[in-house]
C-alpha cells in the first residue's frame, strides 16, 4: 500500500513543484507491475486520481486567491491587468483545447490549470479534458511500461526521446508566450 502512496503522491506533487515530472513515478510503478511488485491497475489509479486531484487542487487555489495575487506588487510584475485580461479571453475561446493539450507537455501541464483558475474557467471545463487527458497519458505510460517493463533501460530510452520532442514542443508554446508577455508589458502604463 505504502507502494501506491509514494506512487500517487510523486504524480501529485509535479502540479505544485513542477520541475518533479509525475512520469518518472508512473514509468517506475509500472516497471515495478511488470516485475510482479505492484498492480498496474492500482499504479494508474493511484497516479491518475493524486495528479488530477492535485492540478485540481491548484486550480481551485488560482481560483479563489490569484486574482488577489495578481494584484500585488509581484503579481502585477508577473502579469499586468491587460494581461490577465488577456489570458481570460483566451482561456474563453481557447481553455478546453489548451487544458487538454497542455497535460502531454512537460513545463506547461502544471501552470495551465492555476492561469485556468485565475481566468475563473468553470470546474467542469478544466476537469474534463485534464482528467481525459491524464487518462490517455498516463494510461500510455503504465502500458508502455507493463509491456516493455522487463527492461527499464529500453523504457528509458524510449522516454528520453518521447520527453525530448514534447520537452521541444513546450518550448515553443513557452517562448511563445514569453514573446507574448514581453510584447505586452512594453504597451504604455497599466
Amino acid at each position: 500500500m505504502l507502494l501506491y502512496v509514494a506512487i500517487g503522491f510523486g504524480a501529485a506533487i509535479e502540479n505544485i513543484v513542477p520541475p518533479v515530472p509525475a512520469d518518472t513515478f508512473v514509468l517506475l510503478g509500472a516497471f515495478l507491475a511488470a516485475a510482479g511488485h505492484a498492480d498496474l491497475w492500482l499504479v494508474f489509479g493511484s497516479t491518475f486520481l493524486c495528479n488530477v486531484a492535485s492540478a485540481t487542487f491548484t486550480y481551485w487555489l488560482a481560483r479563489r486567491y490569484g486574482v488577489r495575487f495578481f494584484g500585488g506588487r509581484v503579481g502585477r510584475w508577473l502579469l499586468n491587468e491587460r494581461q490577465l485580461d488577456q489570458v481570460g479571453t483566451f482561456y474563453r475561446r481557447w481553455g478546453t483545447p489548451a487544458i487538454f493539450v497542455s497535460r502531454f507537455l512537460p513545463a506547461l501541464r502544471a501552470v495551465v490549470p492555476v492561469f485556468a483558475g485565475v481566468a475563473d474557467v468553470s470546474a467542469p471545463r478544466l476537469v474534463v479534458p485534464l482528467a481525459l487527458a491524464s487518462a490517455i497519458w498516463y494510461g500510455a505510460l503504465i502500458y508502455l511500461g507493463g509491456v516493455v517493463g522487463r527492461n527499464w533501460q529500453q523504457i528509458m530510452s524510449i522516454m528520453d526521446q518521447a520527453s525530448g520532442w514534447l520537452l521541444a514542443i513546450a518550448l515553443v508554446f513557452i517562448a511563445a508566450i514569453a514573446w507574448w508577455w514581453i510584447r505586452t508589458r512594453r504597451h504604455g502604463p497599466q
